[in-house]
């Protein structure tokens, strides 16, 4: 049951919905209060919580898991780059957890008992792995935070100042938090949630409580005086576009976090200005930061454009542009399982990603707009990129941090749609490692049409030799000698003109050779059609067997009409070796030939050759930019 009290400073009733809760905040006076039974005792005020872009607000309620909950507390952390909420639960079976708000990112946890002794934060490492709870973790993020502020009912007592010391856990499916602000420390174990999954209600923006407005800290770049702006307490670093100076945002002088940049650097202009708005893959996007990433491989060096984008409900996101290609980039929420670099890829979401890159140092160059965290020139990260056209898998790390990416290219067409630009974005140069190949739709449809067709052309072949089947139409025994090298055959008839008549001789030759001098003729006009063929056949033994030529031969008459024939044999026998020869004459209507059969095939082999060819060559370019370039002769061509 809620317990109901007054506060001890101005009267104000504070309510305690739930037993676990025994630190309140006064919403009248920001007295801290702590619960003894049923008496409150008033031990300071609270310092005032800094104002942000979070749409949520204590009395807000949602659902997870399919139970009501309401938000009944709130705890503001700071940490040396950016800040968080933690928000205080309490569901309708009366349990109570956390729902975490960092950078657009939502997390739902509840305290969980371990008995196996928790690692001393001074020994973690960002990617060490570690086995609690039941489950294996990766470090993400190590932290030594303090405490704005707090309000609503919390468990235990907080206050400005109060250290934070947390170490954030990921895997594939689930989120924890190892809290060492207590002895010994908590694990809290959750997820990451999607906003809306959450159906939350009674937010800021909602109608029973109006949008507050969140008034821009506007001040002067100390390196120029030109005019910069942080619109909300969100934004803890703002690059200067004209000179390149970065300021703490949230310092009151307002301290420089990098210098100006030098006469002799390089100034990128963003291809999409700050403050452009627009609608990217069906959700609003504003570009509010814009920062130039830097690598330097065999003394060359590489840069890469990346933009900031504000969306709804406090969400971020980033475009990233090398060279005219374009990604959309989401902070992943669940990561893949290894914590490591696999040369040999790694598999997420159902991809198979392939190591493409790793750079050792990507160096930020350049500045300007708001950031979320206290971004600097100079600083940097080892980033590993696997891909898995369109998409990209980005492992950045340094010593306290491991963070990972999910980009999924898009054409610079789009990119000029979403936002609206009049004149478009240049035309990418060469291949990038996630563009998609675009002749893997086209190999596909070839190789597809190809089977068909060939599978059409065979079917058509074997009706082609099932119609027009070989006609045997005379066998007879020839014999020729010295003295006796002519024969006439016996007539046979055609009784319908034939497109080929095969003449086909099967001789006794024997290491030696014989000319033939055929003519076939029409038996009523006359008409006669010559041929003259050699046949020749050796073989023997020299250090094994061998043999050439051939006893049989075989010759076609074309278009014959029909009628009644017969054939004369004139045989010219070797003068060297003039021995008996016996030949086998058939004459037959031949069948249907193969030659027209196998240019077909050829011809439809041309196509799926051709889009192979090209889509190992686009394979080739990708992979000549990684760690993985091919050997001269080698394409890479499977992507899809």
């Amino acid at each position: 049951m809620a317990l109901t009290a007054s506060c001890p400073s101005c009267g104000a009733a504070v309510v305690f919905r739930s037993a676990s809760s025994v630190f309140a905040v006064c919403d009248y006076c920001r007295s801290t209060l702590v619960r003894h039974d049923r008496e409150l005792e008033d031990i300071g005020k609270m310092a005032a919580l800094v104002e942000d872009r979070s749409p949520l607000r204590l009395g807000a309620e949602g659902r997870y898991g399919g139970v009501h909950f309401a938000l009944i507390g709130r705890i503001q952390v700071r940490y040396g780059d950016g800040g968080w909420n933690e928000w205080h639960l309490l569901f309708d079976d009366q349990r109570t957890g956390w729902l975490s708000e960092a950078g657009g990112e939502y997390v739902v946890s509840f305290l969980q008992p371990v008995m196996e002794p928790l690692p001393p934060f001074d020994g973690l490492q960002a990617g060490q792995r570690l086995a609690l709870a039941g489950q294996a973790w990766t470090v993400a993020n190590i932290e030594q935070a303090e405490c704005v502020g707090g309000e609503g009912e919390l468990p235990f007592k907080v206050g400005a100042g109060y250290p934070f010391a947390a170490v954030d856990l990921r895997n594939e499916r689930n989120f924890a938090t190892l809290d060492y602000s207590e002895t010994p420390p908590l694990l809290f174990v959750g997820e990451a949630v999607d906003f809306a999954a959450l159906a939350m209600n009674g937010l800021r923006d909602g109608i029973a409580a109006p949008e507050r407005r969140i008034e821009a800290k506007v001040f002067r770049c100390p390196g120029c005086g030109a005019p910069l702006q942080a619109r909300s307490a969100d934004i803890l670093a703002v690059g200067c576009a004209a000179c390149g100076t970065v300021v703490d945002a949230a310092d009151a002088n307002a301290r420089v976090l990098s210098k100006a940049l030098g006469s002799r650097d390089e100034k990128y202009v963003p291809r999409l200005p700050l403050g452009t708005t627009g609608t990217l893959q069906g959700r609003p996007a504003e570009v509010i930061g814009f920062l130039v990433r830097q690598c330097r491989e065999g003394g060359i060096a590489y840069d890469w454009r990346e933009y900031l984008l504000a969306g709804a409900n406090g969400t971020y996101r980033w475009l990233t542009e090398y060279n005219g290609h374009w990604n959309v980039v989401e902070v992943l929420s669940r990561p893949p399982r290894t914590s490591a670099i696999e040369i040999e890829g790694i598999a997420h979401d159902g991809r198979r990603f392939r190591h493409f890159s790793t750079t050792a140092r990507a160096e930020v160059i350049q500045v300007a707009g708001e950031f979320t965290w206290r971004v600097r020139r100079g600083e940097s990260c080892r980033v590993v990129d696997y891909v898995a056209p369109p998409w990209m898998l980005s492992r950045e790390s340094t010593d306290r941090d491991l963070n990972w990416s999910l980009g999924e290219y898009v054409p610079p067409a789009d990119i000029a749609a979403a936002f609206g630009l009049k004149n478009g974005l240049p035309e990418p140069l060469g291949i990038y490692a996630n563009q998609p190949n675009p002749w893997a739709g086209t190999r596909g449809r070839a190789f597809g049409l190809f089977w068909k067709l060939a599978l059409a052309a065979v079917l058509l072949q074997a009706v082609f030799l099932g119609l027009s089947g070989e006609r045997l139409l005379l066998r007879q025994e020839l014999g020729f000698a010295p003295g006796q090298t002519e024969a006439v055959s016996r007539d046979f008839t055609l009784a319908a003109p034939a497109r080929k008549v095969a003449v086909r001789n099967r001789t006794t030759l024997d290491n030696n050779w014989v000319g033939l001098d055929l003519l076939l003729v029409d038996k009523a006009s006359g008409r006669a059609w010559p041929a003259a063929r050699e046949l020749a056949y050796y073989h023997g033994y020299d250090d094994g067997y061998w043999s050439e030529g051939s006893r049989d031969d075989e010759l076609v008459f074309r278009d014959v009409p029909a009628g009644t024939y017969y054939l004369t044999v004139d045989a010219d026998l070797a003068p060297e070796k003039p021995g008996a020869l016996r030949d086998t004459l058939e004459v037959a209507t031949a069948g249907a030939g193969w030659s027209n059969f196998v240019l077909l095939m050829i011809f439809l082999a041309a196509f799926p050759l051709f889009a192979f060819l090209r889509h190992a060559a686009f394979e080739t370019g990708r992979w000549a930019e990684s760690d993985h370039a091919p050997e001269a002769g080698d394409s890479d061509g499977d992507d899809d």
